[in-house]
């Protein structure tokens, strides 16, 4: 991999968490019902970051789960037979709930459609699922769009979004690679 450009540093993820925030609230009226659930790994520590912007700026208590999708991508290699479960964690009923799937990036949707068989499968039936994202780098493969977008970034299949997040890499940015 050879880096090309930095897209976003610790300052621009920043105020596009905080913006994310906003959309979120207005666009449900506030916050009542709402859960957020991070997809493993690094949209677990977003949904976290999101619920801190949104308690700062509405004063709600937003709960936080993260979801492993292991068990229902399409698209698992064949060259790892057995796959790493870490198990989905959710300490409040989403049924009849508005649940925010939060992820790093969103690129061919496969990901968004196996957090949403995870959340119907062994979460209950909410009310209504949104999507956000940090970055939306095209290239769908399926019918999915996210609701709420940190930046959208044109790509080439040939280029990788890499998305660093201080909780789990020790800093944060977003940067633009080669393959």
């Amino acid at each position: 991999m050879f880096f090309k450009s930095e897209l976003m540093d610790e300052q621009a993820v920043n105020r596009a968490l905080l913006r994310m925030a906003h959309q979120i609230i207005e666009r449900n009226d506030g916050c009542d019902n709402l859960v957020m659930l991070g997809i493993m790994t690094r949209g677990v520590p977003l949904a976290q970051r999101l619920a801190d912007h949104i308690r700062s700026v509405d004063g709600t208590d937003i709960p936080v789960g993260d979801l492993d999708i292991t068990l229902y991508r399409d698209d698992l290699s064949p060259a790892s037979p057995d796959p790493v479960v870490r198990g989905s964690h959710c300490s409040v009923d989403v049924v009849g709930k508005t649940v925010v799937l939060v992820d790093d990036v969103l690129y061919t949707g496969r990901t968004a459609r196996a957090a949403m068989d995870a959340v119907l499968s062994s979460l209950g039936r909410p009310a209504r699922v949104q999507l956000a994202v940090l970055v939306d780098r095209g290239h769908r493969e399926l019918p999915i769009r996210a609701d709420y977008v940190g930046k959208n970034v044109p790509t080439s299949r040939s280029e990788l979004v890499s998305v660093r997040l201080t909780e789990l890499d020790g800093e944060t940015r977003v940067c633009l690679l080669d393959r």
